[in-house]
């Protein structure tokens, strides 16, 4: 079985691939300064058994410091070395960005796996720490997209510098218009971020010149995607799977 490692800033998000079957997905805390006898003992108690079935082993990360400590738990505890994402590794993409250095694996990844598994044009719309879109043609360029902060950042920066609202949690409110300060701040950032969006996506049509295929992923894609008015596909496991897409596409190299 492979064993897929999406490294985030806010979560480590593990997959356990039985052929392209997803059988099993967990989510830790990417805390900083964990370590791989940490990590090697946290996986122990996930994998249980199957960590004796685990023969290969990929790895994305946008955290480089946990990168390497992942890495050593893998190892020592299945002996299978994984693939990194890094630059050189084969994606099928052909990345049109000024700089395709920068981008981080999640990204990459992401619009991997919406082009294999729902074609393209794609926007991929990735709701976590940062809110990120990824444009995608159908012959596979990857054409860049947009970063804006998320819902969670948003909540914190307004706690931080205002005087007298309080940090909420990112709870729907029962109205767009907020019957009092907690469920307009709510509104806000929910209904504010769903309408970012929104635009964002008509923007990014208009510059296609067509119609292309909206896929929501990431920790906030489930509670957000019930505010846009459109998604064509929701999929939680979007990374996972274009961890699997990469691994399959370099496993012979």
């Amino acid at each position: 079985m492979l064993l897929a490692v999406d490294i985030g800033n806010t979560h480590i998000v593990l997959g356990l691939f039985d052929g392209e079957a997803l059988r099993r997905s967990w989510r830790l805390w990417s805390r900083p300064g964990l370590t791989s006898d940490e990590l090697r003992v946290l996986l122990a108690g996930l994998l249980g058994d199957d960590a004796t079935a685990v023969r290969d082993g990929i790895v994305g990360s946008v955290v480089p410091p946990l990168t390497g400590e992942v890495r050593r738990a893998l190892v020592e505890l299945t002996g299978v070395e994984p693939i990194e994402v890094a630059p050189g590794v084969r994606t099928g993409l052909r990345i049109r960005t000024d700089n395709p250095h920068e981008l981080g694996a999640d990204r990459i990844l992401n619009a991997v796996a919406a082009l294999e598994r729902y074609g393209g044009p794609c926007i991929v719309v990735d709701l976590g720490t940062a809110t990120t879109l990824d444009v995608v043609t159908a012959e596979g360029e990857y054409l860049g997209g947009v970063i804006a902060a998320g819902p969670e950042i948003s909540a914190a920066a307004l706690a931080e510098r205002t005087a007298r609202l309080a940090r909420v949690d990112l709870k729907l409110p029962p109205h767009v218009i907020g019957r009092n300060t907690v469920d307009s701040i709510r509104s806000g950032l929910l209904h504010g971020h769903a309408a970012m969006i929104e635009g964002l996506v008509t923007r990014v049509e208009r510059e296609l010149g067509g119609r292309a295929t909206v896929v929501t992923t990431g920790g906030l894609g489930a509670l957000i995607g019930r505010l846009l008015e459109r998604v064509d596909v929701h999929d939680p496991h979007l990374t996972l799977h274009g961890l699997r897409i990469v691994h399959a596409r370099n496993r012979a190299r």
